[in-house]
């Protein structure tokens, strides 16, 4: 299909055309009244044509355009706003060129690892092309909502929901749940590659809802507590670890207190619980000898 140019043109001014219009159309009254009647016959010929030319006066909003028809035939566009005069034949099409939002319905697709997901977006765009949006389409917004929730669809199948256990060598894999960013902008292009032929620019477009299907949100959300307390055991084993290497090397070097193996790895295993420990420890007191 060949896509069409948009052509701008520039029409008269409307006000000029109006004070013209209005002042024939008052001489042709006086004709019509007091001219002898071979005037007057003349005069009420010209009072339609008068005012069919008045029918050729037109608006331009701000952010709005005008597309120019001549009997199915494109004759270009009006971008500028105010008000004008062409020809009264042309059919002249109002076009919005501002931004407007689509908020789409909540999609039931399969991420990347073929988990089901409910997914949605918002999407900014504007007319950037009239004559692509007025031809080359049928309906430019229901092509609009169409297009976006069939990018939508196909980025969550490019993408998975979250990092899984498979993804520890590869942390770096975005993800739709952590790649805000990189996901916004893959969106925006996917969108501007399939509505560049209706004529649509894509200002933004982000995720706006984004969960696990109601049929695994529960294992997924154990699983993802699961995550989060091996980090932070990991964590906290690590710190204690780094206590207790702190603590042996200050005994040792101040000579506080000299300790042999065995009794160093018994001081090790018990600091190890008391900080690893979910509980508050319990001390017991030896009042006896340092090894009783």
């Amino acid at each position: 299909m060949k896509e069409t140019e948009e052509k701008i043109v520039q029409v008269s001014h409307g006000w000029n055309s109006l004070f013209l219009a209005l002042l024939l159309l008052a001489g042709a009254i006086t004709l019509l009244v007091a001219a002898p009647i071979p005037l007057k016959i003349a005069a009420a010929i010209s009072i339609p044509v008068i005012l069919l030319l008045l029918l050729g006066l037109f608006t331009v909003q701000p952010n709005e355009a005008r597309v120019l028809l001549l009997f199915g035939n494109y004759r270009g566009t009006e971008l500028r706003s105010g008000f004008f005069w062409a020809n009264p034949f042309l059919t002249k099409t109002r076009i919005s060129r501002r931004a407007r939002n689509f908020d789409s319905e909540k999609l039931k697709v399969n991420d990347k690892r073929g988990n089901p997901i409910e997914i949605s977006a918002v999407v900014v765009w504007r007319v950037e092309d009239t004559a692509k949006a007025s031809f080359d389409v049928d309906d430019y917004a229901h092509f609009v909502r169409v297009q976006s929730e069939s990018a939508l669809r196909h980025l969550a199948n490019d993408y998975a929901y979250d990092h899984g256990e498979e993804d520890d060598e590869s942390p770096t894999e975005f993800t739709l749940r952590s790649s805000t960013e990189e996901v916004s902008e893959a969106l925006k292009s996917q969108l501007s590659i399939r509505l560049e032929k209706a004529g649509v620019a894509i200002e933004e477009a982000r995720l706006n809802h984004l969960a696990y299907a109601p049929e695994i949100a529960s294992a997924m959300l154990k699983r993802q507590q699961a995550s989060a307390i091996i980090a932070a055991r990991q964590k906290i084993v690590h710190g204690a670890v780094s206590m207790v290497e702190l603590a042996i090397r200050g005994l040792e070097a101040n000579q506080v207190v000299h300790l042999d193996d065995e009794r160093k790895a018994a001081m090790v295993s018990n600091l190890l619980v008391v900080l690893c420990s979910d509980n508050d420890a319990q001390p017991v007191i030896n009042t006896g000898s340092l090894y009783t």
